[in-house]
This record gives C-alpha cells, sequence and structure tokens, in this order.
C-alpha cells in the first residue's frame, strides 16, 4: 500500500467523537423479521447512536482459517441458515460495503496478516441485527472474520488494535450471544423466557466480571467451571463479546440491555460501551 492510499483512506474515515461499541446478543435469525423487545431495543438505539460513518462487524458466523475482511462494494446478503420461512429467505439489506475500510483495517492490525475478501457479504449475525439498527441500509459494512486456529487472547489483542477506528466514525458491533447452547435449548420454551440454573449463573458472572473490567476471566472462559462449560460449548458465538470488551477504555461507561434469556439455554444480553 502506498502512502497516497492510506492517506485517501485517512481522509475518507475523518476524525471523529469517539464512538461506542456494541455486543448485541443476536439470537435466532427470527429475530429479523419478528417484532419483540429485543429489535425494538437494537430501533431505539440505532436512534440514539451518532449516525456512524461505517460499521465494522465481527459476526459468529464468520469462521475462518486465518482473518479476512470484507472488502467489496457490495456485499450480498447471506442466509445462511436453513428450515425457516420464505419470509426470512426473502430479506435484503443492501448497505454499501467499505473498500476503505477493509484496507485500513488490515494496515492498523499488526497482531496476524489480514487478507481483503471478496467472497463473502453480510451473514446473519451480522444484517439481523444491523437491519434494526439503520433500517435504510446506508451506511457502510464491513465484516471482520473469527479465526478459529487462535485462542481467545490472541483475539483480545487483535481487538485492541481496531481502537483507533473508533476515533472515525466506525461503529464496532460484536454480534453473538454470551450463553448459547444449541444442544440444550427447550424448544417448547423458546418463545418464552426462561433459563436453565446453570444458564442464569453464566450469564450473571459474565455480567459481574464485564463490570468489573475482568475480562481476564472471560478471556479463560474454559477455566471458569460447569456453568460456562454449558453456556460456551463452542466460543464462535461468545468470541465477539470478547471483541467489544477489548475496545473498553478506562473511563468508558458500560451499560447492560437486553438481559433475557430464552429456550433455557440461550441469553439475549447485549452491551453497550
Amino acid at each position: 500500500m502506498t502512502l497516497k492510499d492510506l492517506n485517501k483512506i485517512t481522509s475518507t474515515l475523518s476524525n471523529t467523537k469517539k464512538m461506542p461499541v456494541l455486543f448485541l446478543g443476536h439470537g435466532s435469525p427470527m429475530n429479523a423479521i419478528e417484532e419483540n423487545e429485543f429489535v425494538a431495543s437494537f430501533r431505539q438505539l440505532g436512534k440514539d447512536l451518532v449516525k456512524p460513518n461505517a460499521i465494522l462487524c465481527i459476526s459468529a458466523h464468520w469462521e475462518t482459517k486465518g482473518t479476512f475482511v470484507t472488502a467489496m462494494q457490495n456485499p450480498p446478503t447471506i442466509h445462511d441458515f436453513g428450515g425457516f420461512p420464505k419470509a426470512l429467505f426473502d430479506v435484503q439489506y443492501p448497505a454499501p460495503g467499505s473498500p476503505e475500510l477493509a484496507k485500513e483495517t488490515k494496515s492498523i492490525i499488526t497482531k496476524t496478516e489480514v487478507e481483503l475478501d471478496d467472497k463473502w457479504g453480510l451473514d446473519h449475525g451480522a444484517w439481523s441485527v444491523i437491519k434494526h439498527l439503520y433500517p435504510n441500509a446506508d451506511i457502510p459494512v464491513v465484516q471482520i472474520s473469527i479465526d478459529y486456529t487462535k485462542p481467545p487472547q490472541h483475539h483480545y489483542e487483535l481487538a485492541k488494535e481496531l481502537a483507533k477506528l473508533r476515533q472515525k466514525g466506525v461503529l464496532i458491533i460484536g454480534s453473538g450471544n454470551m450463553v448459547h447452547n444449541l444442544k440444550l435449548v427447550a424448544w417448547n420454551k423458546l418463545n418464552t423466557q426462561y433459563a436453565f440454573d446453570w444458564a442464569i449463573e453464566a450469564n450473571e458472572t459474565m455480567k459481574h466480571y464485564i463490570l468489573d473490567d475482568n475480562h481476564k476471566s472471560l478471556i479463560n472462559f474454559k477455566n471458569q467451571g460447569q456453568a460456562f462449560d454449558l453456556a460456551i460449548p463452542t466460543p464462535e458465538h461468545f468470541l465477539p463479546l470478547i471483541y467489544t470488551l477489548a475496545l473498553k477504555e478506562k473511563n468508558d461507561a458500560v451499560s447492560i440491555f437486553n438481559d433475557k434469556p430464552i429456550g433455557g439455554s440461550l441469553t439475549m444480553t447485549s452491551i453497550k460501551i
């Protein structure tokens, strides 16, 4: 990349007041088209936030070997699920991409080699929540993948390198679920706010760690006991939280919303920094 290229990127993403960082519990893809208190909170959040220049999303649903950022001008809407109504597959979220933000993201990450991607697009971990924040699809969205070969500490350190984007009007969103065990879902209670005891224990402990800035215990989630083991059987839905927390600065305030369980083994708990 030449100095001219870097100057072009810098001028495109001009300095702004520091943007917040979000972790959004995205839950079922049906939240994209259903009306409930969770999506109502997302809509209100979009109204309350300063409109960003662009969005950088870390979604639980893009796992790769290596680290990639979407760099196309018009990312497709990916329907990466099955067994849902046609109405959900009909949803399109035609937000533009931002090759400039993709290149800037690549340039500021030194933790690992980052490759520009022109094949992925926006998966449902991204568009199913962002569509409620910004229904006009008029804000550029870029995704960064989760390298499944790397430990949580790697992701935490990589995320810290993204901090300067907050000063350039970039809203960074982690999209996953703090408690996410699909194998143990009580399907007959999927539409009720119900949680198993271990899910309540894990969620409450996670919130305690978050509010105490005890990121180390969350990074070391595999050493936190049985409740955490059940809450995080695989890491992909939890790691977007690690990205969000890594971007918290000393004097940043933390608020928790959508703090409800569904189906016994999922929580919609979301974080704004």
